[in-house]
């Protein structure tokens, strides 16, 4: 029979979180989870930064006037780990299925800095890791600080190798390709609700991304899209002109197969959609262009990836430390200087003595 392939169903989801509302976001999503599941999905994708909803108000007002909303988001923002964590892993692994979440992430040794991450947990409630979106989108540099390459990877699991990379990112060529290159199968792109800031919109862009991402890399796409309910309206909308902002946002999420085609999609309303992916497909679209093997030179084209993590300090020595918590240098310091008194005082003892057997010969 030969090597077999994983075959599953996969749900995205298109819906609003319970806006700035950590706990309320996240019983939602183990709430879908369970729905999803009951529909045979094995993976499902929520939107962009779902836990506790997108930072909207940075295209509705000047940036001095959004700090209280950004202690807000602060606030219901998500440490990795975290009891809130620890419920979405809970919720994976009661639902067995696989989850790539967006949250908004902060640290707990920082208070005034959040990413935007994409949150990977398997079906055993364990969390595999997590990609920090490399460079936040126009007005987002005031919410969110640039990611790194420790995300920058594929995870391997039993539905296949898994990617993600967050809204503006699926633009990026090279980060593309960066996943493509360490064999992901599945990617899931995810976004927020948006308005029409060309003829095009948001919702073209996204089709053009994730349908170019499956036909050049031959892997199937996941795109989870947020929407605007009403309430978040009432919250930001307090003038005519936000409230048509707001009003006017559209959604798109959409399944795409190894060679561009829409599975499943939906607009504008909140819903869960479904696919059937079978990864052996990939197989017969990259006979064609496998951009990642044959149909590449990579004596004339290659890429660097970077994968380290930032960090705030690094310390670049590692000293262990003397049991009465003294540092072992200054321990080392100490003795050396005690002993170089030590034999001080036998110097003098030393001179002293020849000096009194000099002074008797003298006599």
């Amino acid at each position: 029979m030969g090597d077999q392939y994983p075959k599953f169903k996969a749900a995205a989801v298109q819906t609003s979180p319970v806006f700035l509302n950590r706990e309320a976001t996240v019983a939602k999503a183990c709430q879908l989870m369970q729905e999803a599941s009951r529909h045979g999905a094995k993976l499902v994708a929520f939107p962009e930064t779902f836990v506790p909803g997108y930072p909207y108000w940075i295209l509705l007002d000047s940036p001095l006037k959004n700090g209280e909303w950004f202690c807000r988001l602060f606030k219901e923002a998500v440490e990795i780990p975290s009891p809130a964590t620890d419920e979405l892993c809970q919720g994976a692994r009661a639902a067995d299925i696989y989850v790539v979440i967006g949250v908004n992430e902060k640290i707990p040794v920082n208070m005034g800095t959040m990413w935007n991450t994409n949150l990977l947990i398997d079906r055993q409630g364990t969390i595999l890791g997590k990609h920090r979106k490399l460079v936040p989108t126009f007005p987002e540099k005031m919410v969110w600080s640039r990611g790194d390459g420790s995300g920058m990877r594929v995870w391997e699991t039993d539905i296949g190798r898994l990617g993600t990379l967050a809204c503006g990112e699926n633009s990026n060529t090279l980060a593309r390709y960066a996943l493509l290159a360490q064999g992901e199968q599945v990617h899931v792109a995810n976004y927020p609700a948006l308005g029409a800031s060309t003829k095009l919109g948001q919702n073209t862009w996204i089709h053009l991304r994730a349908g170019a991402h499956s036909c050049e890399g031959k892997v199937f796409t996941l795109v989870a899209t947020s929407t605007i309910n009403q309430e978040m309206v009432e919250m930001l909308g307090d003038t005519e002109e936000k409230h048509q902002f707001l009003t006017s946002a559209n959604a798109y999420s959409a399944i795409y197969g190894p060679n561009g085609e829409v599975l499943a999609s939906i607009e504008g309303k909140e819903g869960v959609i479904y696919a059937d992916i079978d990864i052996e497909q990939e197989i017969i679209q990259k006979q064609w262009h496998d951009i990642t093997g044959h149909y590449n030179r990579f004596d004339v084209l290659s890429l660097n990836l970077n994968m380290d993590e930032d960090q705030p300090i690094k310390f670049l020595t590692s000293r262990p430390r003397a049991q009465d918590g003294v540092p072992a240098q200054a321990e080392a310091i100490k003795k050396l200087l005690e002993q170089s008194r030590a034999e001080q005082r036998e110097l003098r003892k030393a001179i002293d003595l020849l000096s009194k057997r000099l002074g008797e010969e003298g006599e």
